[in-house]
């Protein structure tokens, strides 16, 4: 049994070790197996094997970015701590794709955290505020269909943004602006979502088959470099959701 887990792990680290790659799964199987009990001897050599990449990923969860000034929370429908993952997805946006990002979104429900309080934040933090492998996506649509992919997230209460603004008035978005300026209706937009929401997800169809950019870059690196850069994190910005009423 001991080899068996020894040559999954080698195999594992091969593949890991051989550089980034992105792939698109198109289909998937499931198998299930069944696990042996390690005896005693076994586990201890299974510890010791494990012990300098467990002190390794230790290491790196443990490294400390930067410093957050204030208390953000995960609130609706402003949401601070949104607020500065979205100011994160939006400055990295426009770096790493190279183009103009109007707006970025992040769904309320992918936030895995409810605050993240005053003092060091290290990379660990972070992975619990994103535990997921989402990827950041740039999406392509006219002020139309921004305006009704505003209309469902104000529907489900409200999603935080950076880049503009909006109104969520009987579940409908009004007053939405876009840097500093009215949603003009024929204009084209580039938004930064999840490739999950982006495809559909959290029943936001309106995104779905719409043209779409995505070079395999990790919406929580955008947090970590973020951070990074900036070293301290405080108070996000600006009102840039209000509700006024159901």
């Amino acid at each position: 049994m001991f080899r068996r887990i020894f040559l999954y792990l080698v195999i594992a680290l091969c593949i890991s070790s051989c550089g980034p790659a992105f792939f698109v799964p198109t289909r998937m199987k499931s198998y299930s197996y069944g696990i042996e009990p390690a005896t005693k001897g076994e586990q201890t050599q299974m510890k010791e094997f494990l012990k300098p990449y467990s002190t390794h990923i230790n290491g790196t969860m443990n490294e400390v970015v930067g410093n957050v000034t204030v208390s953000l929370n995960k609130t609706m429908p402003e949401c601070t701590l949104g607020c500065f993952m979205t100011d994160a997805y939006l400055e990295s946006a426009q770096k790493k794709f190279g183009k103009q990002v109007d707006m970025a979104f992040m769904n309320t429900g992918g936030i895995r955290l409810n605050s993240i309080e005053p003092g060091p934040i290290t990379i660990g933090k972070i992975y619990e505020l994103m535990p997921f492998d989402n990827l950041m996506v740039l999406v392509d649509l006219t002020g139309s269909q921004l305006q009704a992919f505003l209309d469902h997230i104000s529907s489900r209460g409200g999603w935080p943004v950076s880049g503009g603004s909006y109104t969520i008035e009987n579940k409908k978005a009004t007053k939405v602006e876009v840097g500093g300026k009215p949603i003009d209706p024929e204009k084209k937009y580039t938004v930064a979502v999840s490739d999950y929401v982006a495809n559909g997800g959290d029943q936001s169809n309106v995104l779905k088959n719409l043209p779409q950019e995505n070079i395999g870059y990790l919406q929580r690196d955008a947090i970590i470099e973020y951070v990074q850069k900036h070293k301290t994190i405080g108070m996000p910005e600006g009102t840039r959701v209000t509700k006024v009423n159901d």
